[in-house]
């Protein structure tokens, strides 16, 4: 599925809506404390400039509830900017109205402005046309760049995109479609998903669509104890979803999948607590599961060794804690070492990408998916509405 790029666009003295995904953390005092997404759109950025484009940057900002609110606003995110393209980024203080109209229109090649957070507005989430029209009269050309928010059928995000004729997609949103298509349609084999994470209820549609693809398919992290008590083992304190127990009872029959054979467990999921490796069947009643055991690591990483593609979303225990951060740990070395032996690795979910980089093994996959709910929803087999209005090549 080759959809039109900011390659195929003639960019020179071209207004181009480029939508971003600029929702960074912030912490009490404004201060960005991780501009990965900043970072990761400035190729598609310095293109356009490169081309004599003028980009006129849109994103939103946590959840504002269709209300302005200072905390939320992308004005430390301007800033940022001006030091990592080391050049003056015009701050619109809203992203419609006569005053950013003029903005926009005082623009010149070289140039480049920051709209403000677009869910200020109530009409950005109810995907309204108006709105989506008013945001599209500020450029000629619409590229869309925020694979992270590509799930949402948002004014920015897919509305905005009828009102042009060549909607296209930018290098980050390229290489995000790039690689989970190549996934999911035509994989080096053998195929090995690593479905990792807290809640079956996030996952089970993922687990359902990659077993009519995967060669193998691992499950891990919290959700797996909601396996065991449909097995009929004891859990003891672990996390369960009950009203998932019918569900993971038919995907238990499944021969493509692997359940770790051993558990970490503690008296509490705390610092500090003393942990013991216990076979999955033999859960303490007063105890709860906290990480994949010793036996599990060397499975995994059995199956990681033989893969030539690994699909990793979810982590396999809670790596917050030090103590309980060795499965998730040990599948991150795994995976790094099959990814320089060769294999491809697509890494994704805010979790894994955040385990991934507590161990410094980051840059040590082929691609680290920006987008947590949006690679979620791909690799379910869903379409994405912020992907499907682009134009195909």
């Amino acid at each position: 599925m080759a959809k039109l790029s900011v390659k195929d666009l003639d960019l020179e003295d071209k207004k181009v809506f480029v939508r971003v995904d600029f929702n960074v953390p912030l912490d009490e005092n404004l201060y960005i404390t991780d501009d990965t997404r900043i970072r990761a759109a400035l190729p598609t950025i310095n293109y356009i400039l490169e081309q004599g484009g003028i980009p006129i940057l849109a994103s939103h900002l946590g959840r504002p509830k269709g209300k302005v609110d200072p905390k939320l606003s992308l004005a430390p995110v301007a800033e940022r900017l001006v030091k990592l393209l080391n050049r003056k980024v015009v701050f619109a203080k809203d992203c419609v109205g006569e005053d950013v109209k003029k903005l926009a229109q005082a623009l010149k090649s070289g140039d480049i402005m920051l709209l403000e957070n677009t869910r200020f507005h109530p009409e950005e989430k109810n995907n309204d046309p108006r709105f989506s029209k008013e945001l599209a009269s500020l450029a000629d050309l619409y590229v869309n760049d925020a694979f992270g928010s590509a799930h949402r059928a948002h004014a920015s995000v897919e509305g905005i995109a009828h009102y042009f004729d060549n909607p296209a997609c930018g290098f980050l949103m390229e290489k995000e479609i790039e690689f989970l298509e190549g996934a999911l349609k035509d994989p080096k084999r053998p195929l090995l998903a690593i479905i990792g994470g807290a809640k079956v209820s996030t996952k089970v549609g993922v687990i359902k669509n990659l077993l009519n693809i995967v060669d193998n398919l691992v499950i891990g992290g919290g959700m797996s104890f909601t396996f065991y008590k449909a097995k009929g083992y004891e859990i003891g304190k672990s996390l369960v979803e009950d009203e998932f127990i019918e569900e993971a009872k038919m995907l238990l029959a499944h021969d493509k999948i692997y359940f770790p054979v051993d558990v970490i467990v503690a008296q509490e999921p705390k610092q500090n607590m003393a942990t013991k490796n216990v076979d999955a069947s033999t859960i303490p009643i007063d105890q709860c599961g906290v990480d994949i055991g010793d036996k599990a690591i060397r499975d995994i990483s059995e199956l990681i060794k033989k893969a030539e593609t690994i699909v990793w979303n979810g982590p396999m225990g809670i790596f917050e804690v030090d103590a309980f951060a060795r499965g998730t740990e040990a599948v991150a070395k795994a995976i790094a070492d099959a990814t320089r032996a060769g294999a491809i690795s697509i890494v994704g979910g805010g979790d894994t990408i955040a385990a991934l980089s507590k161990f410094n093994l980051l840059d040590n996959v082929t691609h680290a998916s920006t987008g947590g709910g949006a690679s979620l929803e791909y690799l379910e087999g869903k379409e994405l509405p912020g992907i499907t209005i682009l134009k195909e090549k």
